[in-house]
């Protein structure tokens, strides 16, 4: 009997042991009430069985009084109803999902903000989207192309100039139907805008098709053949750049100037700092194809020519066996040539693949980073 006894305390004593608390820290101001949902309960929001004591004003808590019924690692996130109102990071974005590989214990978190409309973002910020030309022309290269702008939404209301990012691969940046997916720039831009962020010019330059990865090559390539690298760069500076500052108010100095993409779109973002480092001092650099180029990295000590250069780099670990390689060398290449009068920020995510959503997850930060 006493035996029994003694292992039914030690399984209780265990069991309390294993519960699991919440503590979440979030904005005085918002009443509504708080959920936890997760791989727990099938990601059902506004679930009674899981909504947060309130503790104090921004203070609430929740605790699994019953083992938790998965056999996985715990995900979960915390919503204020449905998922018209869940919670967001610093950068305005809904975050990845919180994760635990052994729930149990006591774990205190902190929501920034939250959702507070049907999107994750308010509409009245949204930029004023311009489509300058179907055709415009690009004269280096004997071809017309499709040239969009992103203004700040309160762009016709202010006489102020802005700062300038041209981006790479303009059909996959705001469009939903982009046929690779998108990166949500106009969104993202809204959320920051929200903010007080993000009060920039956005250019954004199709592709060209089938003759994009010529154009986004640096050099010539057995592979491909001749790189027309020089000459999309020649393109951007010396004749759409020229057009932008003299159509659109903008702030026209290198240090306003911002330059990026991702992929082949970020390797020829590289290059065109290396060829014109007097006209852009901001990089947006996503996943670059480093790997087409290998001499590129023999280039970069042309990034210090001039003050104030930052570059923002990011790789994700599940994008090939060279990205991580290739993205960390680039970093300490730079570092080492330009003897750290550059600002370069190495972002890493393990789990990134090398696809849109992902790298409009990551444009908010780089963004705000860069301006």
């Amino acid at each position: 009997m006493f035996a029994t006894a003694a292992a039914g305390n030690a399984a209780s004593d265990s069991l309390h042991r294993a519960m699991l608390t919440l503590e979440l820290f979030t904005q005085a101001d918002d009443t509504r009430p708080v959920f936890v949902t997760g791989n727990f309960n099938g990601w059902v929001t506004k679930d009674d069985r899981f909504r947060m004591s309130r503790i104090a004003e921004g203070h609430y808590q929740y605790t699994f009084e019953q083992p938790l019924p998965i056999s996985e690692p715990l995900e979960y996130k915390y919503v204020k109803g449905g998922w018209e109102s869940e919670e967001l990071g610093p950068d305005g974005h809904p975050p990845t999902n919180r994760r635990m590989e052994v729930p149990r214990g006591k774990v205190t978190d902190t929501v920034p903000r939250w959702k507070q409309h049907g999107d994750w973002y308010d509409p009245g910020f949204y930029p004023d989207i311009q489509v300058i030309s179907k055709r415009f022309n690009l004269p280096q290269l004997r071809r017309r192309r499709r040239i969009s702008v992103l203004l700040p939404w309160n762009y016709d209301k202010t006489d102020r100039r802005y700062p300038v990012l041209y981006l790479q691969d303009g059909q996959n940046l705001f469009e939903n139907d982009a046929p690779f997916g998108t990166w949500g720039v106009d969104k993202q831009l809204a959320a920051l805008a929200q903010r007080g962020k993000g009060e920039l010019i956005v250019v954004a330059i199709d592709h060209g098709g089938k003759e994009r990865i010529k154009e986004f090559s640096p050099y010539d390539t057995q592979k491909w053949g001749e790189g027309l690298g020089r000459d999309y760069a020649a393109f951007l500076t010396e004749t759409l750049k020229p057009y932008i500052d003299e159509n659109f108010r903008t702030l026209s100095g290198r240090e306003h100037t911002g330059i990026g993409g991702s992929s082949m779109g970020g390797l020829i973002s590289i290059y065109a700092g290396i060829m014109f480092p007097e006209a852009y001092s901001r990089f947006l650099i996503f996943s670059p194809s480093l790997w087409v180029t290998p001499n590129i990295y023999q280039e970069t000590l042309r990034f210090a020519e001039h003050p104030e250069t930052k570059i923002y780099l990011y790789a994700g670990g599940k994008e090939g066996a060279g990205m991580l390689h290739n993205a960390t060398r680039f970093k300490e290449v730079v570092e080492k040539r330009s003897q750290n009068r550059v600002q370069l920020r190495l972002e890493i995510d393990p789990e990134g693949k090398h696809n849109e959503a992902r790298w409009g997850q990551e444009f908010p930060k780089a963004a705000e980073w860069l301006y």
